[in-house]
């Protein structure tokens, strides 16, 4: 077992590694987390107006087998493969994001971590479960 209880040292800090340091990676993980949910919400949208698009395949052919090709046309001319920002297709929405925002935050948070802490991952977190945990308890072991 090493000083941390039982930790591996993936996730025991680097000597001299400052608390304000370790909190610091843990926001800027905690940030990146956060990012990680909203890419998934992005691709949601772009797999739900995708659906949608398709969709509306049905609609204009229910609605000229119902009698109402100008209705039809309508929803055609108008919905059917629309833009949904100007320009713009969601996976275009999703590759814009991937490449301005998503991949240069992992590639930053990945730098920081490494220049920092030589790349260990979620030391804030560690050090909380070895606060948080009871010890000698067989579902608050340090490592499984």
């Amino acid at each position: 077992m090493s000083e941390s209880g039982g930790h591996d040292e993936e996730h025991v800090r680097p000597p001299g590694t400052a608390d304000t340091t370790v909190e610091a990676l843990g926001a800027l993980s905690e940030a990146l987390e956060k990012v990680e949910r909203a890419r998934g919400q992005l691709y949601g949208f772009h797999q739900l107006m995708g659906g949608a698009d398709l969709t509306l395949d049905r609609a204009v052919e229910l609605l000229r087998m119902g009698g109402h090709p100008e209705h039809a046309d309508l929803v055609e001319r108008e919905i059917v493969g629309r833009n949904v920002v100007p320009g713009c297709w969601t996976f275009q929405l999703v590759e814009a994001y991937d490449d301005t925002y998503y991949r240069p935050f992992v590639e930053v948070e990945e730098r920081v971590r490494q220049e920092l802490v030589g790349g260990r991952r979620h030391l804030y977190e560690a050090q909380m479960k070895e606060v948080r945990r009871t010890r000698g308890h067989p579902q608050h072991t340090a490592r499984p």
